[in-house]
């Protein structure tokens, strides 16, 4: 993926001396620290895996008795986890379920089309792949699971928040300091999702 930054900041380098192929570990680390996404034992798909520093990371926490299934349209070179290439648009939440043996307790997406310099064009690229992550979090995720996804600031975010608040009864905008400042990146953490039972019947936020 494009992501338009050059050279190694402190982040960088922490991961190098960490041995873990991206930066982007320590938004999730963050994430975790505040939230505690990750118990021993989870089911975790993680959508838009590659190089696989947050499978890195869920599988490190989840430890062995633990499931992580990761989608991208290149998998990372990592042991440990249940890893295929595929389009997110193409992938059925049957499939994942299958994949973990019963429905997930966490679902992550760092997923993010290559960026084109609009921000325009961007947001509305990436808001749609976030809002694919929430349909499948919707069918995926067992009563009181919880969903991160990044998300490209825009015309849609207020939305694409709102619509998590549907299905999830917590939700939350973090912006972890290993996000460059100069990013319009921040991530939706979402808790507890509701019972399907709630959610047929209409009950609000």
């Amino acid at each position: 993926m494009a992501r338009g930054y050059k050279g190694r900041d402190t982040y960088s380098q922490q991961a190098h001396d960490d041995g873990y192929a991206a930066r982007s570990v320590y938004k999730l680390s963050a994430i975790d620290k505040r939230v505690r996404i990750f118990r021993q034992g989870q089911r975790v798909v993680d959508l838009g895996c590659f190089p696989g520093s947050w499978s890195r990371y869920a599988l490190e926490h989840i430890g062995p008795s633990g499931t992580l299934v990761g989608l991208d349209l290149e998998v990372p070179r990592l042991s440990g986890g249940i890893f295929f290439a595929r389009s997110v648009y193409e992938v059925q939440a049957s499939e994942l379920i299958a994949l973990l043996g019963g429905p997930a307790d966490v679902l992550l997406s760092d997923m993010a089309q290559k960026t084109m310099g609009d921000r325009h064009v961007d947001h509305y690229a990436q808001i749609a792949l976030a809002r694919t992550a929430l349909g499948l979090a919707a069918q995926v995720l067992r009563p009181g699971g919880s969903f991160v996804c990044k998300v490209f600031e825009g015309e849609e975010s207020s939305d694409f928040q709102k619509e998590a608040q549907e299905i999830f009864k917590k939700v939350r905008r973090m912006r972890p300091d290993a996000v460059r400042k100069q990013s319009r990146e921040w991530f939706l953490v979402a808790e507890d999702r509701r019972e399907v039972e709630a959610l047929a019947d209409g009950e609000g936020p």
